[in-house]
């Protein structure tokens, strides 16, 4: 089986110096690899097929056969490393945390492992009869999360 972690570094030479950034490596055990990149701006086409070249040219063959794949971190799939949270700060997500609470609302912020998500919520204020609509901060923790997902909007 190819070592997950020669394609990982095959895919760190590539990605030196470019503002593309890793999100995913996979390898199985009959050595279909699957390597996800990103780009703040959308992944080309092109520089998949330039990665798919260069990790085809560094590994053999004739040593061991394999299936590569190699594509963008799909839009609408789960985040899965924290520069994903940052390139989509001010767009909406949806947080599914680890108790099954879903959370729509905007991403204001990332610090580290934590970022916070601004949802609108119904609530009473004193000296109003009906409940108003307000904006409240929400704090969660990347690894404590079943998923955070782009919302896409088709308005």
């Amino acid at each position: 089986m190819i070592d997950k972690n020669i394609v990982k570094d095959l895919v760190d030479q590539w990605l030196e110096g470019k503002e593309y950034f890793l999100v995913d490596v996979v390898v199985s055990t009959d050595n279909r690899i699957t390597v996800e990149i990103d780009h703040a701006d959308g992944v080309w086409i092109e520089d998949c097929v330039d990665l798919s070249r260069f990790i085809e040219g560094n590994l053999n063959r004739d040593d061991e056969d394999y299936e590569l794949e190699v594509g963008s971190a799909g839009i609408g799939q789960p985040f899965k490393v924290a520069q994903q949270y940052v390139n989509h700060i001010g767009k909406p997500v949806e947080v599914l945390s680890a108790d099954g609470q879903k959370t729509k609302g905007t991403l204001k912020s990332v610090d580290g492992c934590k970022f916070v998500v601004t949802t609108e919520e119904k609530q009473r204020v004193e000296g109003k009869k009906r409940p108003v609509t307000v904006e409240v901060d929400k704090e969660f923790d990347m690894d404590s999360v079943k998923y955070t997902k782009y919302l896409i909007s088709f308005k």
